[in-house]
């Protein structure tokens, strides 16, 4: 495929986002058929939800994913090529410039095989990869594994076919094995050991039946929703002083409330200009949730991607040389110009075209700060999609007020300072800040790679000299290309650059060791305490070394007579640095933490690929095999399939036979919380080990 298609496909996935929840627009069903003459034909029939398509094998180079059936086994010899049975559809697609051919509602494909040895059975592996798209979205590439066992007649086993697949109904629940065969066949199911490494479930936890019910009960994360409400509508403030948009607020509310002689129609519609903002912004984040997921860590996985942490860094890098004024960021003029013809269409259209074309025409001082409201949200939590809603519904809250209220009282846009050079001031500042944030998808991207090159002085001396940097440039000693020749330095200029300095001092403190954390302010920011020129990451964390592996804290949990701590944690998690360096840390806590339990950190953002003899499947139902390559691919799902949950952290004692003694906890939580949570734990297994 073409760059240009690539990159089509990669801004479409970044736009559209997933939710954390499974969702499965097409359904598969995996049967053999027997053909006689020791022939027999593979056939893997999909089943579409209504608007969903997937294409076809014969889809031409350069336009969408090609759907592959492969079909193998040790005892099976292929007869031919694959065969696609459904009706083909043909279309022209703009996006790729090409024809396109697909299949809607169903299709099938078919592989003939025989055996090679018609005295033994034979155990065949069906698999398909294939992309699912309707006339919105696509969803990412999927491939799906099917196991079916082929018995030839006449041989001492009764069976002609039969089907094993281990299938999560509920997370909540012990896993079943359900087991499709004939009638007439034989069936055995061999459990596996209750510790097996490769077994993601274990049957004696029970997370919604503790066996105490003292202690905190889990901490919900909404806290972050009206935080990022907040920080959106701060961010739509901001975008308001910025060149692109303050001109036009007079030019925008005269309008409404000089150019038309009924007045209150002109405040009216001045409102209504209003609430199209707010929606336009929010409609941006509708995307995020038309695909309902396709699996409960896809989000994670996005975000904790070495690559796209790489590709953030260079964006945020990018977005600054923009506000410092080395370029303009914007959007086609042809989409400015559609849309402001499109106004001419008078009445509540044309209003919402005027907003329409307000928001694309601010889009070079817009872009950036939305940008980091993207990448804020994918460093979020699990709810990515909400997240990033409420933040652009404070966006868009922020202009959707200002616009409102200076339509219900224009007297007001006297007050209104006067363009000038303070505006690109504000741009020039947001440059500086987007330098700084560009640094914390640089260092996520060093912590999940385990490289560990970014220590937290070095990232703190970067900020530092960040931080000077705009000090200087708030007196007047910097310039860039739009300021003015003689700046006139402010007073408001000048407080900031103090404020700036005050900083800069905050910060020096970090580069000095210490015993206890400091710098609480960039908790979850700066990497963690053992990444650092004056401790090893071998050291642990506050001089503890947590077990990385569940099933090692077991059999050192039974030798010790300790419960085991499971912290569900991530290198790209700041609630996590934050749990660490701030209650953790505290000397009513510390001590229960080195000898009160067995600690285990599982890292569920672990790029690093399992042992072969520890790789394994899951079948999440419906078809869907999930592959487990990666120690992060494990604790993720061993977190969803145990304990319903899929956010970090996330902290469980159980005792070491996998009993959970009292109910879980979530979230960035006040220290007596969490010593209640450990402390009711802890007690409740001495008393009864």
């Amino acid at each position: 495929m073409k760059f240009k298609n690539w990159f089509l496909l990669i801004l479409l996935f970044l736009a559209t986002g997933i939710n954390a929840q499974i969702k499965n627009p097409v359904k598969f069903k995996f049967t053999i058929n027997e053909l006689g003459d020791n022939q027999y034909e593979a056939v893997l029939n999909a089943t579409m939800e209504s608007g969903w398509h997937i294409y076809s094998r014969d889809i031409p180079e350069d336009t969408g994913i090609p759907t592959e059936y492969k079909v193998s086994g040790k005892n099976i010899e292929l007869i031919g090529k694959f065969v696609e049975v459904g009706k083909k559809h043909e279309e022209f697609s703009e996006a790729f410039g090409g024809k396109i051919v697909f299949y809607s509602n169903s299709a099938g494909f078919k592989q003939k095989f025989k055996l090679k040895d018609s005295a033994k059975p034979a155990d065949v592996v069906a698999e398909i990869t294939y992309q699912t798209c309707d006339d919105r979205v696509c969803l990412a590439p999927n491939t799906l594994e099917f196991n079916q066992k082929v018995t030839p007649k006449g041989t001492t086993e009764t069976a002609t076919t039969e089907t094993t697949a281990k299938t999560v109904k509920d997370s909540a629940k012990t896993a079943e094995v359900t087991v499709v065969a004939p009638a007439n066949s034989k069936v055995t199911v061999t459990e596996k050991p209750e510790l097996d490494p490769k077994q993601l479930k274990i049957p004696s936890i029970d997370f919604q039946k503790p066996l105490t019910d003292c202690g905190t009960a889990a901490v919900k994360d909404s806290e972050n929703y009206w935080t990022y409400l907040f920080l959106g509508f701060i961010g739509g403030l901001i975008a308001l002083l910025t060149p692109c948009v303050f001109p036009m607020i007079p030019l925008t509310v005269s309008f409404f409330t000089k150019g038309n002689k009924n007045k209150a129609k002109g405040k009216r519609d001045a409102l209504i200009y209003g609430f199209f903002i707010l929606l336009i912004f929010v409609l941006l984040s509708v995307p995020f949730h038309l695909i309902d997921g396709i699996a409960g860590n896809v989000f994670n996985e996005i975000s904790t991607s070495i690559w796209l942490n790489i590709v953030f860094f260079v964006v945020f890098i990018f977005f600054a040389g923009s506000f410092f004024g080395y370029y303009d960021i914007s959007l086609p003029s042809s989409i400015a110009n559609k849309s402001s013809k499109a106004e001419e269409a008078g009445g509540i259209i044309g209003i919402f075209f005027m907003a329409l074309t307000l928001v694309i025409v601010s889009f070079s001082c817009t872009g950036p700060i939305l940008g980091s409201l993207l990448g804020g949200s994918l460093s979020g939590s699990s709810h990515i999609p909400t997240l990033l809603t409420l933040a652009l519904t404070g966006f868009g809250l922020a202009w959707a007020i200002i616009f409102g209220l200076l339509a219900l009282f224009p007297q007001a846009l006297q007050s209104l300072p006067k363009s000038g050079g303070w505006m690109n001031t504000v741009k020039v500042v947001l440059g500086f800040i987007e330098l700084a944030l560009a640094l914390k998808f640089l260092s996520k991207a060093d912590l999940v790679s385990k490289t560990f090159l970014l220590k937290r002085e070095l990232f703190i001396a970067i900020w530092i000299i960040i931080g000077i940097g705009l000090a200087l440039y708030l007196f007047g000693l910097i310039k860039f290309p739009h300021d003015d020749k003689k700046p006139k330095i402010s007073i408001t200029r000048k407080i900031l650059g103090v404020l700036g300095i005050g900083f800069v001092i905050y910060m020096i403190q970090g580069l000095m060791p210490a015993e206890r954390p400091k710098l609480q302010l960039l908790s979850g920011i700066l990497p963690p305490l053992n990444v650092s020129y004056f401790h090893d990451e071998k050291d642990g964390i506050l001089g503890m070394h947590p077990e990385h592996d569940f099933f090692k804290a077991v059999e050192l949990a039974k030798k010790e007579e300790k419960p085991i701590l499971i912290d569900f944690t991530g290198y790209g998690c700041e609630n996590c640095r934050k749990m660490e360096e701030f209650v953790w840390s505290e000397p009513d806590i510390l001590p229960i933490l080195q000898n009160d339990v067995v600690l285990a950190s599982l890292y569920v953002d672990d790029k690093e690929e399992l042992p072969e003899d520890q790789k394994t499947k899951i079948d999440l139902g419906d078809g869907q095999v999930k592959k487990v390559k990666t120690i992060g691919d494990r604790w993720s799902l061993f977190q969803q399939v145990n304990f319903n949950n899929n956010s970090q952290p996330h902290y469980v004692l159980v005792t070491p036979d996998g009993k959970v003694i009292n109910a879980p906890v979530s979230g960035y939580m006040p220290k007596e919380d969490f010593k209640k949570f450990l402390e009711c734990g802890v007690n409740y297994y001495k008393k009864n080990k």
